[in-house]
């Protein structure tokens, strides 16, 4: 197809959709459902609701997953040949700035988009193979009595949430002493507890030393203030990711890169190889490693190549979640890196577990943090832990992409009761 003039081609080695919708944010949220219900009714345990007996069956979940995913390529890559994209299969590699091999034939173009995303960061000890990935546990045909996660980020916290609902029995290792860096230490406190009282065992500072397979089962060394033993069934890697780009061959393009990605200026282009631009988790740009970044990443880098054009994309007000069970959510800056900043800081911190719209629902852990610039009245920062807040949050990322005031947030009139009600009193 020729848009703004030109043939376009996209190629992948994997089936057509990507990490979120086919192993990433669009199944786990599938599965995620099946934990919700089992929690709901739980929370309302002798408030009008008798939940002896009720379970998932993981077979009918995963499913209903499986009826989401598995058109996803096929629908991807008709609607690409509709709109005049050519659709290639293949490893690609690139043989010189200006050309690729694709198993075996070679391809030529103005400019290049790497869009590869990210893959599971090696962990070089004993027994390391027995470990699976993400991808891997989105696709048990059943779920293990014990499962053993290998670091305390997204995956493995929302995962354990996951897999607590369904009947196993989680532990989380991570290496650091606080989980979820990148969000607010106090709310990380308020869900390290929250998922104890469902059965989540974390382990900090701790790390796996070595695996041994012991029949089915596995044996996992541990270290930390104390050596132990852990007994589990599956072993899952949650320890992050890295850029996939071990197949390119950049060098033969002099595409210079790092461990964080092909580097680019701020407009996504290359900074050796002008034909080549790059997006997402494939970029060492500052964009937090999250589909609608790379989403936005693409936009941009495409346009700039069409209109020859240097625009920068925008990063202010991104939100995002860890969509555990309630979920945890962030938009702008943390408070340490507010008060830095020498920011005239007013930290307004809700304790909201009492509040009607929980109160309803039977959960006795939330609570917002909100961080405002007292000099103008405007969100810097906002985190939030409780059921709905990962949609509570983009109100307060749309204040801060526009600027409005917290005065102006007050005023809205809300729906009544919903969660998006509470929002002016949190304020």
């Amino acid at each position: 197809m020729y848009l703004g003039g030109w043939r376009v081609a996209i190629v992948a080695e994997l089936p057509y959709g990507g990490t979120c919708a086919l192993r990433g944010c669009d199944p786990k949220k599938i599965l995620r459902r099946g934990a919700e219900i089992i929690d709901s009714a739980r929370l309302m345990r002798g408030k009008g609701i008798d939940d002896e007996g009720l379970s998932i069956n993981w077979a009918d979940l995963m499913k209903h997953k499986h009826g989401f995913t598995d058109p996803v390529p096929q629908n991807m890559e008709d609607d690409l040949s509709h709109n005049g994209v050519e659709t290639l299969h293949g490893t690609a590699t690139f043989t010189a700035p200006n050309m690729l091999e694709i198993d075996g034939t070679s391809h030529e173009a103005n400019h290049f988009m790497i869009a590869t995303g990210a893959r599971p960061k090696l962990i070089d000890v004993p027994g390391a193979e027995h470990m699976i990935d993400s991808t891997d546990f989105l696709n048990l045909d059943e779920l293990p009595a014990r499962v053993l996660f290998i670091g305390g980020g997204f995956i493995s916290f929302e995962f354990a949430h996951i897999a607590a609902r369904a009947g196993s029995n989680p532990v989380i290792v991570d290496r650091g002493a606080r989980p979820l860096k990148g969000f607010d230490p106090d709310l990380v406190e308020l869900l390290v507890i929250r998922s104890a009282d469902v059965g989540i065992d974390l382990h900090r500072e701790t790390a796996v030393t070595s695996i041994e397979p012991t029949g089915t089962s596995y044996r996992v060394t541990v270290e930390g203030s104390d050596t132990a033993i852990i007994e589990t069934d599956l072993i899952v890697h949650g320890a992050g990711r890295i850029p996939e780009l071990s197949r390119l061959g950049l060098d033969a393009a002099d595409v210079a890169y790092g461990d964080k990605g092909v580097h680019v200026a701020g407009h996504l282009q290359s900074t050796t190889n002008p034909c080549v631009y790059a997006a997402g988790d494939a970029a060492d740009s500052p964009g937090m490693a999250l589909t609608p970044v790379a989403v936005f990443e693409g936009k941009v880098a495409a346009s700039n190549m069409l209109k020859n054009t240097t625009v920068i994309p925008d990063y202010d007000g991104v939100p995002t979640a860890v969509f555990t069970i309630p979920e945890l959510a962030r938009v702008g800056l943390l408070e340490d890196d507010a008060r830095a900043s020498g920011i005239d800081l007013d930290v307004r911190y809700r304790d909201t577990s009492g509040w009607y719209s929980n109160y309803r629902i039977g959960e006795t852990t939330a609570a917002v943090k909100i961080l405002v610039d007292s000099s103008n009245d405007t969100i810097v920062g906002a985190h939030m832990f409780g059921p709905e807040y990962g949609e509570l949050i983009n109100f307060c990322a749309l204040a801060i992409n526009l600027g409005l005031t917290t005065r102006q947030l007050k005023s809205m009139t809300a729906a009544y009761p919903t969660v998006t009600s509470d929002l002016g009193s949190m304020l």
